[in-house]
């Protein structure tokens, strides 16, 4: 035996230890989480203004940005830009204060709720934006909601404090009330509206006061304790008194702060401030880092996963085409949950079967991609997509893992998409088919094969035309909708077996998923509970089984 074959048993475990201290180092040091609002709250302000503390980008661009100033980083679609809206999830990666973070941006508009509801499947922790005037809307509930099904902890941001709102004790007990959520405030505010001056520090009784940048640029910051002489000067007197009473009232009658709790979701940790202003985002950075849940553990087919699991796996949640309209690309956005990533890596495909080569693996920053040489847990990162890849996809390297799918949601408007050019007919079959991938819309099929066009399944009005738009922008065909007048789909349990037992339906239109499985449409609720009246036996779901080992149906 020569000496270098004697060694490398030990060279193999030396090998084996370094990989394993670099993997709980890169778990330990990462962050990830999506924020979630209301149409109009500030979230993607929010987002900006992030990474212009996290050192990401040099000045913050304004949603409603015209003429000289800057875009948003985080809005890169034309039709984003042209609106002043979010309507497609991204991935900012950053890295500020020794840590990695991954901010999952999703679609701040309602009728983009379903992509949100994948993105929050990738995400650790939630970041719940509020307007301090408006409190608690509709879509900031819904999507609450989906984080409490995961016990996803929720940081809570209350926005626009420069703005006149409502008084933030009653801010607190609505979230408590509607919620059933308990809050913890890190900071309490020093006024509102024209008077809001700055915030206190609970745990380091701190006064933070601050004071208006130039527009895009981080404020300046100052930081006093409580009983530094100085506070008077700077603030008035009343302003400062009414804070410390309130806060002395939340001592005696508020939550504990406690971390586990935090991390359950059960209680939330609450911010004050003022995005665009920049008041009040550096502290709750500061603060997240400190208080967030790290990269957790992912149930799959072999039960809990944890993120120090040497061997590498991770599962698919958003696939996007034509991020790059020169390069007509498709990019699946990939969420890694154990081991390390490595590229040109060999893994294994859970729903094919197949061996797929990793290769030009990127770092995502919105619009803007770098190959990346490697990716640990928390990290999303972008893979070349031939067509090959789903959403909810798992790859993996050693044992077979396979993480739990990601639902369709009950879609409730319905339209036929009619190509009045025949010669267009091989790109509408290309753009249809690669926006139905990426979940921008769902596809459903009529059951008489003669009909050939495919009819869009949405949430929300606005996603149709989001895909009329970018078939024409992206792909070259213009289309025309026509309504259905249909409002609420349900699948059926069982599959065409269980509909053909009952017979014919009535009131209803039956077709098919892109999985080839039936769906009925009603054109109200009235319809649907009149035909659960009369087949007691039949079950019907409003959210689409998870697919595994089907492939689906092209147009």
């Amino acid at each position: 035996m020569t000496a270098s074959s004697s060694q490398s048993p030990n060279t193999d475990a030396s090998s084996d230890d370094n990989l394993q201290s670099r993997l709980i180092k890169a778990v330990n040091n990462r962050r990830n989480f999506a924020i979630i609002s209301h149409p109009d709250a500030g979230k993607t302000t929010l987002t900006e203004k992030l990474l212009l503390y996290g050192g990401a980008i040099q000045q913050a661009g304004a949603v409603k940005a015209r003429g000289q100033q800057r875009k948003v980083t985080s809005d890169w679609m034309e039709l984003e830009k042209q609106r002043g809206i979010s309507i497609t999830s991204t991935v900012l990666q950053f890295d500020y204060s020794d840590n990695t973070i991954n901010l999952l941006d999703t679609p701040g508009h309602q009728d983009f709720s379903e992509d949100t509801y994948r993105t929050l499947a990738a995400a650790d922790n939630a970041v719940m934006l509020e307007d301090a005037a408006k409190g608690l809307e509709p879509q900031t509930r819904k999507l609450f909601e989906v984080c409490r099904m995961r016990s996803i902890p929720i940081f809570t941001f209350i926005n626009k404090m420069d703005r006149p709102g409502q008084e933030p004790l009653r801010l607190l007990d609505e979230i408590e009330s509607e919620l059933k959520l308990s809050t913890w405030p890190v900071n309490w505010p020093i006024g509102s509206g024209e008077l809001f001056r700055g915030v206190i520090d609970r745990r380091k009784k701190q006064v933070i006061l601050f004071s208006r940048a130039e527009r895009g640029k981080q404020s300046e910051e100052r930081h006093l304790s409580l009983d530094d002489p100085d506070i008077n000067k700077l603030v008035e007197r009343e302003l400062l008194e009414k804070a410390l009473e309130e806060l002395e009232l939340l001592d005696m009658a508020g939550s504990q702060l406690d971390q586990d709790l935090i991390h359950s979701g059960d209680l939330t940790p609450v911010f004050f401030g003022s995005a665009m202003t920049n008041f009040g985002v550096r502290p709750f950075l500061d603060a997240f880092l400190q208080m967030a849940h790290g990269p957790s553990a992912r149930s799959s087919s072999d039960g809990l996963i944890d993120p120090l699991r040497p061997e590498f796996s991770g599962f698919v949640f958003k696939l996007q085409a034509n991020m790059d309209p020169r390069h007509r690309d498709r990019v699946a956005f990939l969420r890694v949950c154990s081991g390390r990533f490595e590229k040109d890596m060999t893994v294994s495909h859970a729903r094919t079967g197949k061996t797929i080569k990793l290769s030009r693996p990127q770092k995502l920053f919105g619009q803007e991609r770098a190959v990346v040489d490697d990716a640990y847990p928390g990290d999303v990162i972008g893979l070349n997509n031939p067509g090959m890849f789903a959403i909810g996809d798992t790859l993996y390297a050693g044992n077979k893992v396979e993480y739990e799918g990601i639902p369709c949601f009950s879609p409730e408007i319905f339209s036929w998409l009619r190509n009045p050019n025949p010669s267009a007919f091989k790109n509408f079959r290309k753009g249809v088919n690669q926006l139905r991938e990426e979940g921008a819309v769902q596809i459903l099929y009529d059951t008489d094969e003669s009909k050939r066009d495919p009819i869009l399944a949405a949430v929300g009005q606005l996603q149709l035309e989001v895909v009329q738009h970018r078939l024409e922008n992206e792909y070259g065909v213009e289309t025309r909708l026509e309504p259905m007048g249909y409002q609420v789909a349900r699948w059926v349990d069982g599959g065409w077996k269980s509909l053909e037992n009952i017979g014919r339906v009535f009131n209803c239109k039956t077709v098919q998923d892109a999985w080839s499985r039936p769906v009925l449409l009603f054109k109200n609720d009235w319809n649907l509970n009149q035909l659960l009246e009369d087949h007691s036996d039949l079950k019907l779901s409003s959210v689409a089984p998870v697919v595994s080992g089907v492939e689906p149906i092209n147009l």
